[in-house]
């Protein structure tokens, strides 16, 4: 049978919408307006320091190294399997962590688009729909899921669109929910009392989160007929269309809704809400434009989810290889794709959506579970890039892999930038994200984060530790059983 029926291409266009589709999260749009009129110049910041540097470094790296290994690979040629060891384990451990939150995210825009309170029972039933839904899509190849993706990054143009649209139409006729008063206004890290303000710094931790996600692309070169330079092209094409439309949706979200009102987990429809009623929008039409654009996004965090999925299945099966994780968690069906990985990130999340559901059954006061299982993902998928970007450093430093794979090319300063700067912008955010403010009192509302980073990172060490440990006993055993031979 040719190899063409075996197994479906992936083609560039989609490659592209898929690109769109991991990185353009529309959850994460509402919590970056929440920073308010700085927000531009930190776009602007944090595109030029993190955003270009950190796509053509994955371009670079995964048209280099190619291989489903993704990050894992490119760290373990540079470092070794303990530091890949890390990378793997803190990529996955945010997984269950996003899948929880996104599906707690699901029932709170489902409630807020039909107007109605879910009891408990319900909210469980749909939570645990989402992760089965996922689960089981998570075990198909990016290119067997490709109309799932494309679709899913269609979606997310035209409900970003549309709230940029409106937001500039609400602005010309209506002004603006958040005047920008001056100039500082603008300015990042500058507080209301005109002096500087550290806690600025926690926002970079939000933006960089909208960026992440091209390496994922890296690991769809099997499933591509030249890699090496479509690759390139989806980075590229891909990242110029995520920074507009984040742009626009983070602008009409900041005109439409007052910065105090903004909310984490429903920002999106409260903006269309707002922007509709102040054009004089009747009832019924924001009903329907509000269920439409709720039941889109919606659909994106099914298809967000999926397009992750390979991804991070792939670079887990890698790990698990090396001793990582357990061995099992490396099998791969028929189509070449791992599912026992996916199994066990579905099981894991649905014990903390179910742990969730507990919390705000028994605790309604309880703060946005959303943002609680979002920031402790945030931490701990920021954590697993930082050796990513050394990696790239040492391993550019030996020259190109391949002659026709894509190539940084620059002196040893702009190299050095291209690897310090995102390194130095992760660290910032992990830090102002677990320390917002430098008093004890941050420690009362922030400490579950803080323990639970902790103890991620004390698990991520264990994990290393034993994975070496193995490795060790397996080389002991090898030479003693060449030793007993040799003396026979």
């Amino acid at each position: 049978m040719p190899k063409s029926k075996q197994k479906p291409k992936f083609r560039l266009f989609s490659a592209v919408l898929a690109t769109v589709c991991i990185i353009l999260v529309g959850d994460a749009v509402a919590p970056t307006a929440s920073i308010g009129n700085s927000q531009y110049i930190w776009w602007i910041i944090m595109l030029i320091g993190f955003f270009v540097p950190y796509g053509l470094i994955s371009a670079e790296l995964g048209t280099q190294y190619p291989s489903e290994g993704g990050m894992y690979t490119w760290v373990k040629k540079a470092f070794g399997e303990k530091w890949a060891g890390r990378v793997a384990w803190y990529y996955w451990v945010n997984y269950p962590l996003w899948v929880a939150s996104l599906a707690n995210l699901v029932t709170t825009y489902l409630m807020q688009m039909l107007g109605v309170e879910m009891t408990w029972p319900l909210v469980l039933a749909i939570q645990m729909g989402y992760i089965i839904l996922v689960s089981v899509l998570g075990v198909l190849r990016i290119s067997q899921s490709a109309w799932l993706s494309n679709f899913g990054a269609i979606c997310k143009f035209i409900f970003m669109a549309g709230i940029g649209a409106l937001g500039i139409y609400v602005l010309v006729t209506q002004g603006s929910a958040n005047p920008i008063n001056s100039w500082t206004d603008l300015l990042p890290m500058v507080g209301a009392d005109g002096g500087f303000d550290f806690t600025g710094l926690g926002f970079v931790a939000l933006i960089i989160f909208n960026f992440l996600g091209f390496e994922v692309v890296s690991t769809f070169s099997d499933d591509m007929d030249n890699p090496k330079k479509e690759i390139p092209k989806a980075v590229i094409v891909g990242g110029l269309l995520i920074a507009v439309f984040y742009l626009l949706a983070s602008f009409g979200i900041s005109v439409a809704v007052p910065l105090e009102e903004i909310q984490a987990s429903s920002g999106l429809i409260d903006s269309y809400n707002s922007m509709l009623v102040t054009i004089g929008a009747s009832a019924g039409v924001i009903k329907a434009i509000t269920v439409v654009v709720g039941g889109m996004f919606i659909y994106t965090l099914i298809a967000n989810i999926s397009s992750w999925n390979f991804g991070v299945n792939s670079v887990i099966a890698y790990a698990a290889e090396d001793g990582t994780f357990p061995k099992s968690w490396a099998k791969r069906n028929k189509n070449g794709v791992p599912y026992v990985v996916s199994i066990w990130t579905g099981i894991v999340g649905a014990i903390i959506a179910i742990g969730g559901i507990i919390v705000g059954w028994k605790f309604p006061e309880a703060a946005d579970l959303f943002w609680t299982f979002f920031s402790l993902s945030l931490v701990t998928l920021l954590l697993s890039y930082l050796p990513m970007f050394m990696a790239f450093l040492k391993l550019h430093k030996r020259g190109p892999a391949v002659k026709k794979g894509y190539w940084i090319n620059g002196g040893r300063i702009k190299i050095t930038l291209f690897g310090i700067v995102p390194f130095l912008l992760i660290l910032v955010a992990l830090f102002f994200t677990l320390f917002p403010e430098f008093n004890v009192a941050m420690f009362e509302y922030n400490w579950p984060l803080i323990v639970g980073a902790s103890i991620a990172i004390i698990i991520g060490e264990i994990m290393v530790w034993n994975m070496s440990r193995k490795q060790l006993n397996a080389k002991s055993s090898s030479r003693k059983r060449v030793k007993a031979r040799t003396s026979r």
